[in-house]
């Protein structure tokens, strides 16, 4: 305590000191005389990578395990990893690694899944588990006197899981909501259908979808399991404060009794080779902005050119310094971000870049990326802009091995893929000696602009004809990838045959509660107006949410005008659009980033179609019913286009509120922004009793 009262007291003053002294002795115009330094010191030469020393063994059961002692604090961190990602699973069983990984700790040994938490959590530590395209690894972090619980966990979780048949089946819901919250959602969309179509029908380019998620057994997760953990070829990693001595033993005592080795992976298909590009345009209607990935297949993990591809994506977009963020936002203003990377797999890696841009600036945006790329294949990086961007890499490095977990993980990662045992002591160096020439080189290797995909995920309507001529051949396919071609990018009229006559004047109230508590409130009120309807909703959630909807439409169901008002997180959203002759006119303000975006309504309105808020005015006489599909035709208001969606219920669910317990159909909006179920009354007139937003706690239930 003494001591860092004294190296606090004693840090300005000296400082104070030394600054008095100096202007005593050394006149102001002395001073100035001297100038500034008109060239920076000479670099000095690399030195090696401090590491805290490790040590390696293996146990009598073939589990090879890894030490990194380090003393600076109290903790330890335990990793296990196994080759049993998800290339190993059935092809009709695709996410079955990842279930299997999630179980683990979801009652293992003799604890439940609560016990289980409640031990790891009650020392201060922590438990995972995960799956990826090659590898599974369970992680767990204490102090280091807790190490024997620590040991005692990941060998329960490991050996003994027990796979309860109620968590299997939470975990497969929740599953099946991240599937489905993924398809509303632009990045996850095109990382998807990239990885399709670069790899093909290897089980890098597969993903888990609905149908295998839903045909996983619990019987097939316990094969699973026993037959991929298996200790030989499997790596545990043990760094902090712990001797390899104390590691081995306690490892040895967890896992006695466990033995045997996987099974010999099966052949997998080749990576497709490419040898034109092609432009995969994936339609996401009403999109104000596209995603881009472009990218192509590289090598092994062990390739040799690694090292001077890693410095020439630093130069193309390893950063903001990266020539992609400083010519497409500093410069363009076209993004808020553009980057490039490499991905190492154990198999065969891939490289991509990526941004974000604005629909009417996408083609622009696509050609810049590519020039780039063109550019550093068949051109030395001027020396000055490579030695800066190769320092900034070489220069970080000592801060990705700080730790005794961060230098483990390093060296773990190296071990898993097969790298020379040098491979992180010798990183730095191997990095420096990169040259403007093996860097072009590496760049025409590992860049494929001619022989890749470009992947564009956004509103295909306004960017079909822009696109063309970029690519040797163009494709269209919906979010799902499958087939469209450009008739389909104009939605079809639908309309919905009701029976207006039953419409009736409504008035609802709702609470809106985030993570099960009230944040505001929503009503809604449907009145006559002349010879037709008017809805208006109104939606106060907190400080973020404060707006009003008035949408009017005939006693049939003709669309007549949509208006609204209020603001979202302090921004402004206004719409006025007036629905007329085929037509919809108007203008709107659309909250966003960087501000509210205006643009100019003045559009086809397909006959029939409804505007995007008034559908929840319908509800209460739609043909609603078990598995019930109802497509219809939304104008999105906000955005001035029109895509074909409708309500599919997916099952029935009793439902308490304020307002009441119903029996309820529950329901999905097709293509709705944001994952949605909505719960209607089974019995008719179908009242809406709330709304449950897809992977936020946000919840609408009806007060009254």
């Amino acid at each position: 305590m003494r001591r860092l009262a004294l190296s606090t007291a004693g840090t300005l003053a000296p400082a104070f000191a030394a600054m008095t002294l100096l202007s005593a002795t050394l006149p102001t115009a002395a001073l100035l005389a001297q100038g500034s330094p008109k060239t920076p010191p000479a670099p000095l030469a690399l030195a090696p990578a401090q590491f805290p020393p490790f040590q390696e063994a293996t146990l009598p059961n073939g589990l090879r395990l890894l030490v990194v002692e380090n003393r600076k604090q109290p903790v330890i961190s335990l990793s296990l990893s196994f080759a049993a990602g998800a290339v190993q699973e059935p092809t009709t069983r695709r996410g079955l690694a990842g279930m299997m990984a999630g179980l683990l700790s979801k009652g293992a040994g003799t604890r439940s899944a609560d016990e289980f938490a409640a031990a790891i959590e009650g020392v201060g530590g922590g438990f995972s588990a995960s799956a990826g395209d090659d590898f599974l690894g369970l992680y767990v972090n204490t102090l280091s006197r807790d190490a024997e619980l620590a040991f005692s966990l990941l060998a329960d979780a490991t050996l003994r899981p027990t796979f309860p048949a109620s968590e299997v089946e939470l975990l497969r819901t929740q599953t099946l909501s991240s599937i489905q919250l993924g398809k509303s959602q632009p990045a996850v969309i095109a990382g998807r259908l990239y990885k399709q179509a670069i790899y093909g029908a290897h089980p890098y380019g597969a993903e888990a979808d609905e149908a295998s998620v839903k045909a996983i057994t619990r019987e097939e997760i316990v094969a699973f399991h026993k037959a991929q953990l298996r200790p030989q070829g499997a790596l545990l990693v043990v760094a902090g404060a712990m001797n390899l001595a104390t590691a081995k033993a306690l490892a040895t005592k967890a896992f006695a009794g466990w033995s045997g080795a996987p099974p010999k992976s099966a052949a997998l298909p080749a990576v497709p080779a490419r040898t034109a590009n092609e432009l995969l345009l994936v339609h996401r209607p009403g999109s104000v902005q596209s995603n881009v990935i472009i990218g192509n297949t590289t090598w092994l993990p062990s390739d040799s050119r690694s090292f001077a591809a890693t410095v020439v994506n630093e130069v193309l977009g390893g950063g903001s310094e990266g020539r992609f963020f400083r010519i497409l936002r500093e410069e363009k203003g076209w993004t808020y971000g553009s980057y490039s990377g490499l991905s190492r797999k154990r198999g065969v890696g891939n490289f991509q870049a990526t941004g974000e841009f604005r629909t009417e600036v996408t083609d622009s945006a696509v050609k810049v990326m590519l020039a780039q790329m063109r550019e550093l294949r068949t051109q030395p990086v001027p020396m000055d802009e490579f030695t800066k961007r190769k320092g900034s890499l070489t220069g970080r490095f000592p801060l990705t091995v700080e730790t005794a977990e961060q230098v483990a993980g390093q060296v773990a990662t190296a071990k898993l893929l097969g790298l020379p045992a040098d491979y992180v002591a010798t990183y730095r160096q191997k990095l420096s000696a990169v040259t403007p020439a093996s860097a072009q080189a590496a760049a025409a290797a590992a860049f494929q602009p001619d022989k890749g995909v470009i992947l564009v995920v956004g509103d295909a309507a306004k960017l079909y004809d822009k696109l063309q001529g970029i690519a040797t051949t163009l494709r269209l396919v919906d979010v799902d990838g499958k087939p469209l071609t450009p008739a389909d990018l104009k939605p079809k009229a639908t309309t919905l045959s009701l029976n207006w006559g039953a419409l009736v004047a409504t008035a609802d109230s709702f609470v809106v509660k985030l993570q099960g508590n009230p944040f505001g409130y929503q009503t809604t009120r449907l009145e006559r107006d002349g010879d037709g309807w008017r809805y208006v909703e109104k939606t106060v959630l907190g400080p973020v949410i404060n707006q009003t909807s008035v949408i009017t439409f005939s006693g049939t169901g003709v669309m007549r005008t949509s208006k609204q008002t209020g603001t979202v997180q302090g921004q402004e959203a206004m719409i006025d659009v007036t629905y007329a002759n085929g037509k919809a006119t108007g203008t709107s303000k659309t909250p966003g980033p960087q501000g509210p975006t205006s643009i100019t309504v003045n559009s086809e309105m397909p006959a029939g179609a409804l505007d995007d808020n008034v559908v929840p005015a319908f509800m209460p006489i739609m043909p609603f019913a078990a598995n019930a599909k109802i497509p219809f035709t939304v104008f999105q208001s906000g955005k001035g286009s029109a895509k074909n969606s409708g309500i599919t219920v997916v099952g029935e669910e009793e439902v308490t509120v304020p307002a009441g317990t119903f029996k309820t159909y529950k329901a999905t909006i097709d293509g709705a922004e944001q994952p949605t179920f909505f719960y209607v009354t089974v019995a008719a007139p179908h009242r809406l009793v709330k709304i449950a937003l897809q992977g936020a706690p946000i919840e609408i239930v009806l007060a009254k």
